[in-house]
């Protein structure tokens, strides 16, 4: 355990007096419980944390936590967010959105948040539905879904998360689940640690609207079948007793049996969290089941982890720059400019 304070908080600690409003099965009291526990494992105060989020089953959140947090606009949580982080460089920050908040309304400014890399965690909890308005599908919902808005089927093809991310050179990326406390923290502290923008992933079950769509993963008679756990610097292992690996031939790729196939670890694809290239590989894992026969498992853990300076040490440093060189600025000068008339 990292402490950062003298004073060592519990989970609790972190908990509100507010009655929670989520349907009773929800995904999002484990997603909550986790973070509470995470935050008192790092050692944080409630007003050294700050929760932004934006519309949403998940954006009730900020109401739950005894930190400081504000509940804004619908898609625009990494703007307000960052608008926080120029004005306060020490809180701990975290965004809070949903696949339909994050990823519909709010894709652009989740984009330039990636791409910017403010020091922040974001948190989108996926759950392939619109669960507060009542069921309509989403922009992560697959192809042919019947929803209250789509009858007939869904014909669009649904936005994959993580490869949104990567294409916006985010640096800090990954995916859990609600159903895997364990794994869930563990992912929670990394984001936490991680210098930038990170980007968590959340596989949320909505037991109303749309029950089940992650049992797949997430029920122990399937999971390490169709789960594959990410583990820096280790072979790509899975199946019931770890007997398949994913060995890349040339750039594609393939499931290997290791128990009768002929293959050890050695032939495995090694995972780095330090290859975006291969990160790319990952993310798309399962774009299209009529590829490797729909068995690729999915990924869970991180992705990828690299470094680069965050949009405020950049803002900030030139900014001292610009005063070191021009002296304070004025602000009665800049208003007054650098025209003036003369009225005879």
């Amino acid at each position: 355990m990292t402490v950062k304070n003298n004073t060592i908080l519990k989970a609790k600690d972190f908990a509100t007096d507010q009655d929670v409003r989520w349907c009773p099965g929800c995904g999002d009291y484990s997603i909550l419980k986790q973070v509470q526990t995470v935050l008192a494992k790092i050692g944080l105060l409630q007003h050294e944390v700050a929760v932004v989020s934006g519309i949403g089953c998940s954006s009730r959140f900020p109401y739950y936590m005894n930190t400081y947090g504000m509940h804004s606009i619908h898609g625009r949580a990494p703007a307000v967010a960052a608008g926080l982080r120029m004005a306060n460089r020490d809180v701990s920050l975290w965004v809070v959105t949903g696949d339909g908040d994050g990823l519909s309304i709010g894709g652009n400014h989740l984009v330039h948040a990636l791409r910017r890399n403010f020091e922040m965690n974001i948190l989108l909890f996926n759950n392939q539905i619109y669960g507060l308005t009542k069921g309509q599908y989403s922009p992560t919902s697959e192809q042919n879904k019947i929803t209250k808005s789509t009858p007939l089927g869904s014909i669009d093809y649904p936005i994959n998360p993580l490869a949104l991310a990567l294409g916006a050179n985010g640096t800090f990326i990954a995916r859990s689940m609600d159903r895997d406390p364990k794994h869930l923290q563990e992912m929670l502290l990394r984001s936490h640690e991680h210098h930038g923008t990170s980007f968590l992933e959340i596989y949320q079950n909505c037991n109303i609207f749309n029950d089940g769509a992650f049992f797949t993963f997430t029920d122990k008679a399937t999971k390490k079948a169709s789960a594959l756990f990410l583990k820096h610097n280790e072979p790509l292992v899975f199946g019931q007793e770890d007997e398949l690996g994913i060995k890349i031939d040339g750039w594609k790729p393939q499931i290997v049996n290791l128990t009768d196939g002929g293959y050890s670890h050695d032939d495995l694809w090694i995972h780095d969290e330090t290859d975006v290239y291969k990160a790319q590989m990952l993310g798309r894992f399962f774009d299209d089941p009529r590829e490797n026969n729909g068995a690729l498992p999915r990924p869970f853990g991180v992705l990828l982890a690299t470094q680069r300076p965050t949009y405020e040490e950049m803002l900030f440093e030139q900014i001292e720059e610009a005063v070191e060189k021009q002296g304070a600025p004025d602000l009665d000068k800049l208003l007054a400019g650098p025209i003036t008339w003369e009225i005879k």
